[in-house]
C-alpha cells in the first residue's frame, strides 16, 4: 500500500508542470482583426498593346476624314500615331489604379 502511495505522489509531482503548461497555452486565444489594405490591381496587358492598337485605329480613321490627296495620307498617319499614344496613356491610367481589400490578421 505504501509503495502505491509513493508511486501516485511521484506521478502527480511529475505531471503537475505539464498540466500547468497545457492550461496556460490553451487559455491564450489569438486576437484577430480586419485591416483595410490597398493593393495594385492585376495588370492583364502589361505592354499596353490593346490600348495602343485601338487608339491607333480610331486616330487613323479620324485622320482619314481630314484633307484630300497627300494631305489626307499625312492626316491619317498623324491621327494613327496620336491615337496610338493617347490609347496607350488611357490604358496606363486604368492599369495604375489600386483596390482596397480586407485582410484578416491574428496576433
Amino acid at each position: 500500500m505504501r509503495s502505491s502511495s509513493i508511486l501516485l505522489a511521484v506521478v502527480l509531482v511529475a505531471a503537475a508542470p505539464l498540466a500547468l503548461a497545457q492550461t496556460k497555452s490553451s487559455s491564450k486565444t489569438p486576437h484577430c482583426y480586419d485591416v483595410q489594405v490597398e493593393k495594385p490591381k492585376e495588370v492583364k496587358d502589361e505592354h499596353k498593346i490593346a490600348g495602343t492598337a485601338i487608339g491607333a485605329v480610331a486616330g487613323g480613321l479620324l485622320g482619314n476624314q481630314i484633307g484630300g490627296g497627300s494631305g489626307k495620307k499625312i492626316a491619317t498617319v498623324a491621327g494613327a500615331v496620336g491615337g496610338g499614344y493617347a490609347g496607350r496613356k488611357v490604358q496606363e491610367n486604368q492599369q495604375n489604379k489600386t483596390e482596397t481589400v480586407t485582410e484578416r490578421r491574428c496576433d
